[in-house]
Order: structure tokens, then sequence, then C-alpha cells
């Protein structure tokens, strides 16, 4: 199943919830309006029973008044309900799935509403598939941040595309041009790995972090420490951004929220010999993980691109398989110029990901496309807000649903 056929498949989903909702509210309240009802009819029954009754029930010399009452409470306690524990644990998966959707929901809200408005303007002016129409959907998508390259990629595929669908409608278009979005966003990803690269069991994980400041790359490592400290990982974090001033001190304080070590120099000390004690530390006293914050590169300062270089150099000398990961942080809000530091980082310093931040400031959203499409690395972390928990794994399938939900028909 494509990416596209599992966000219609959430769509219709969605839609028989919402309808099942509705549905179970006004049969609540019909038989609510039922059980008024039949209390009263029960009593009028219970009146009339008893009048008639209970002479016979005292002829016969069955019970006497004060033996009835006593059988009808010992039968109304007998109502007992039986737990049914399949349901319950059906009922608390499908939460924990929708609470994974509802952020994505939260967090992409600013990009789906800039998405549909952008949309919205472009179908407003829509008459025929014909040049100006796709001169003015190339500069939609841009404006989208999706890129140049893929606007046009997307435009050409939909030429033909249209024109084998028959879409004429603007409705129909639309869809179309979702659909065609999404198709070529998952053909870019084909053999992209997601996951978090890990040593074997009983080494130590080296995570190098790279980016320019004012990214929220130390406020990234201090969130990811915290997360895989409470699974159960002993985490480590080097700051070696010593050029920044309180750079250190904010990823000490992070460490103290995640009761994490911090292995720290002298402010404007060698980052690399930061580095090297960090990777001691952490390889001596068997540390699953090490986080190693570092300067906010200018991506146009050669000698720093050559620090960066000289950090992993001596990181390998020490464990010869690291760093497992290259992460490069990029700020969504910033649009093509993320994708600039992206094209720059990963000449220099062979990033491995993407944890793209403040996703949830953003009313464009289309920077994850450009990424893929032109750089073909993956998104491994999404970032909607300042808490730990805000910084999510990336899932595909809830980004897509969460960006388009609203333009696309069931």
């Amino acid at each position: 199943m494509g990416l596209f056929d599992i966000f219609r498949k959430k769509k219709n989903e969605t839609v028989e919830q919402e309808a099942a909702s509705e549905s179970t509210e006004i049969l609540s309240e019909s038989e609510s309006n039922s059980d008024a009802s039949e209390d009263e009819q029960s009593t009028a029954v219970s009146e009339n029973t008893s009048a008639v009754t209970q002479p016979m029930m005292e002829q016969v010399g069955l019970v006497n008044e004060d033996e009835a009452k006593i059988w009808q409470e010992a039968l109304d306690k007998q109502k007992i309900s039986t737990p049914q524990l399949t349901e319950t644990e059906t009922e608390t998966e499908t939460e924990t799935e929708t609470t994974e959707q509802q952020i994505y929901d939260a967090g992409l809200k600013k990009s789906r509403t800039g998405f549909a408005d952008r949309f919205n303007r472009f179908l407003a002016n829509f008459r025929s598939v014909d040049e100006n129409f796709f001169e003015d959907l190339e500069e939609t998508l841009v404006g989208a941040d999706v890129g140049f390259d893929m606007a046009i990629k997307i435009s050409d595929e939909l030429r033909e595309e249209v024109k084998l669908k028959n879409a004429k409608r603007k409705e129909d278009v639309r869809d179309v041009i979702i659909k065609k979005m999404v198709d070529l966003y998952e053909a870019d990803g084909i053999n992209e790995d997601a996951t978090m690269n890990f040593a074997p069991k009983g080494q130590t994980t080296v995570i190098l972090f790279v980016g320019v400041n004012g990214v929220g790359k130390t406020t990234t490592i201090g969130k990811l420490a915290s997360k895989y400290q409470k699974a159960g990982k002993s985490v480590l974090l080097a700051a070696a951004d010593t050029f920044r001033a309180g750079a250190t001190k904010q990823l000490q304080e992070w460490g103290e929220r995640a009761h994490v070590p911090v292995v720290a120099g002298k402010e404007k000390a060698d980052p690399a010999s930061v580095v090297f004690a960090a990777v001691e530390k952490a390889r001596d006293e068997n540390y699953d993980v090490l986080f190693v914050d570092t300067a906010g590169r200018l991506q146009n300062n050669v000698n720093l691109m050559q620090e960066l270089e000289k950090m992993k150099r001596i990181i390998q000398r020490e464990i010869p398989e690291a760093p497992h990961e290259v992460l490069l942080v990029l700020d969504a809000t910033t649009g093509q110029n993320a994708l600039q530091q992206a094209k720059l980082f990963k000449n220099s310093s062979d990033v491995s990901g993407i944890v793209l931040t403040k996703m949830d400031g953003t009313a464009k959203g289309g920077i994850v496309f450009a990424i893929r499409n032109e750089m073909h690395l993956p998104v491994k972390w999404i970032g909607f807000g300042e808490k730990a928990s805000d910084l999510r794994e990336f899932k595909p399938e809830e980004f897509v649903y969460g960006l388009f939900k609203e333009l696309v028909e069931s």
C-alpha cells in the first residue's frame, strides 16, 4: 500500500469514526429517553402488579410483604458487568495511535492552514489546464517551500497525469496534484533509512550534532538525552560548543534536568579537547550513548568546517566505527535557507540524517519535500514545540496526513 493510499485510508477511517461518534450520541439520547419511558411504565406495572398479586400471595401463604421486599433487593444487586479485557486493550492501543496523530495534527496546524490557503487561492483562479495553470502551480509550490526542482518535477509529471485522469473539475485537479506530490515524496525516499543507527550492544554509540546557531541544536540534544535516559540508556553529553556564550551552561542545565552528566571545558577551549575527554569517559565507563554538541558552524567558513573534521578524526581514533550518526539540525521556519545549509553541511560533514525543529512555527512545511527530493537525506526527528515530548520520531504517514488531510476529499 502506497503512502497516498495510507493517507486516504486514514481519511476514510476518521470520517467513519466521526460518523460513528455522532450516531452513538444520537443513540445515547434515544436510549436515555427510552429508559425514562420504561422506568415510568415499570413503575406503573409494578404498582398494578403489587395491587393484584399481594392479596393472592398472602392468601396462598407464599411470602409476606417484608419478605417480598428482601427478595427484590437481592435481585437488584445481581446486576453484574463482566469486564471486556480484549476491548480495553484495543481501546488503549487506539488511544496511543490517536495521541500520535493528534500531536502531528496540532504541530502541523500552521503548515496545514498555509498549504490550504495557498492551494485554495491557486484553485480559485482555475479555469482550465493550460500553460498559465502550470505556471501558477509552480509558483504556488515554490511559495510553499517544496523547492524549485521539485516544483518543476511535479509540474512536468502532472501534464500527463491530468490528461490520464481526465481531471476537469478543480477538486479533481487538486486531488491529482496532492497525490503526485505524495507519490514523488515516497519515490524519493526508497532505500532511505530513517531509523537511528546504534553501536552493537556493550559499545558506546556516538552521535554528532551539527548546524548553525539558533536552529535549536543544544535544545534538541537535551530533549533526546531525556528521551534515551528515560528509556533506560546511560547517556553522556559533550559540550564542544565552546565559542558561543552560554552554550555550555545551557547544555549543563539540560543535563541536570535529564539527570545526565556533561563533559565540559573552559570557555574558548579547543572543542577537540572536550570531544577527546568525552569519548574517553564514554568508552572507559561504558556509556550507551554520547551526544556531542558542536559550535554553530558558519557554513561558508572553511576553517570551522576543518575543525569539525578534526573532531571526527579524534572520535574515530578512539572508536573506529564512530560517529554512528551525524545529525544536521535545521530550523523549518527558515525555508530554502535550511535547504542550502543541508547542501553545504552534507558536503563537508557526512550528514546521515536531519532533525527538523520549529515545525509548528512555519506556515509552509514543504521543506520536508525539498530535503528528500534534493538531498536524499532522511528526516529522523521532527520538533513541534519546546517540551521534550514535542520532539518526535519522524513518521512520513503522520506527516502527510497531518499536512494534507483538509485538502483531499475522502
